[in-house]
C-alpha cells in the first residue's frame, strides 16, 4: 500500500521526464514532502493523443457514487483485482495515469513496540512514475471532481520486511503502453503492473512527524537512527499474518482495495 508520498523535484524537471506541456493550471506546483488521502496529487495522462498536466484528489470517486460523503476513501487500488472491481474497472480501460513521486512512507509494524516509518526512495535520487487511476465525478448541480487512486502489487524481497505491499512503478519505456496510446489492450497493461526490481529502492527510517499530515518539509526525508526491520526468516507465520491483516479505518465497497496506514 502507499498512504503518504513526496514529490521534491521542480516542475521543469517533471515535465522534463514525462514530456507534458507546463503551461496548465497546477503546474507550477512547489515541493511536497508529505502528500496525503485526500490532498491533490499531479499526474499525467493521455488527451487528445498528447500527454497532460493534471492535478487529482486523493481518494478515487467512481462516477457511479451518489454520495461521496457516505463512500469510502479509495487511495489504493490492488493490481490483480482493480480490472474486475466495479470501483476501478471502468478506470482500468479507460482512465489510466502516471503519477510522478520522489519516494513514498512506509511504516514498519513490528511484533511489539512501536511502527517505524521509512521512506522508500530511488538510489539514484530520482524521480518515479507510480501507475495510478483517475475518474470525474459529477454531482446533480453540474459540478466536477476528478479524483485518483494508485495501484499497487505485492512487494519485491528488498522492501517486504517494511510491508507486505508496494506501489506499481512504470518504467518510461512502458509510459505509452500505460498511458493507452495507440490503445494497449487490457491484458498487456495489466502485465505491466509488477514489483519494482529489487535495487531500484532504498529504505531509509525516517521522523514520526511524517505521521501528522499537517507536517511537511524537507527534514520529513531525512535518514534518522531506527532498528532494522525483521527479516521475513525470522518472523513467524502468525506473525507475518497478523501484520499483513492489521487495518484502521472503514472498509470500502471492494472489500480490499482500501489500505490506510
Amino acid at each position: 500500500m502507499c498512504g503518504r508520498f513526496a514529490l521534491r523535484q521542480s516542475p521543469a524537471e517533471v515535465s522534463a521526464l514525462f514530456g507534458y506541456r507546463g503551461d496548465v493550471p497546477g503546474a507550477d506546483f512547489p515541493p511536497r514532502y508529505n502528500i496525503a488521502p485526500t490532498q491533490p496529487v499531479a499526474t499525467v495522462r493521455l488527451s487528445h493523443g498528447e500527454r497532460r498536466f493534471a492535478l487529482v484528489r486523493w481518494g478515487l470517486v467512481p462516477g457511479w457514487v451518489k454520495d461521496p460523503a457516505a463512500f469510502s476513501l479509495l487511495i489504493n487500488a490492488r493490481a490483480e483485482t482493480a480490472a474486475d472491481k466495479p470501483s476501478f474497472r471502468a478506470a482500468m480501460r479507460h482512465r489510466r495515469c502516471l503519477i510522478p513521486a520522489s519516494g513514498y512512507y512506509e511504516w514498519h509494524r513490528p511484533e511489539t513496540g512501536e511502527k517505524t516509518p521509512y521512506f522508500i526512495r530511488p538510489r539514484d535520487g530520482g524521480i518515479v512514475a507510480f501507475a495510478g487511476l483517475w475518474e470525474e465525478w459529477c454531482d446533480p448541480d453540474g459540478g466536477e471532481i476528478e479524483t485518483g487512486a494508485l495501484l499497487t502489487v505485492p512487494a519485491n524481497a528488498a522492501l517486504a520486511p517494511i510491508h507486505h505491499r508496494m506501489p506499481v512503478v512504470v518504467a518510461p519505456d512502458d509510459f505509452d503502453a500505460w498511458l493507452d496510446v495507440g490503445g494497449t489492450p487490457l491484458k498487456e497493461a495489466l502485465a505491466l503492473l509488477r514489483p519494482a526490481a529489487g535495487d531500484l529502492f532504498e529504505a531509509v527510517p525516517v521522523s514520526g512527524r511524517v505521521n501528522s499530515a499537517r507536517e511537511d518539509d524537507a527534514a520529513l526525508t531525512v535518514p534518522v537512527a531506527a532498528a532494522e526491520p525483521d527479516e521475513p526468516a525470522t518472523q513467524s507465520p502468525a506473525g507475518r499474518t497478523a501484520r499483513a491483516t492489521r487495518r484502521t479505518g472503514s472498509v470500502a465497497p471492494d472489500a480490499g482495495q482500501l489500505d490506510l496506514f
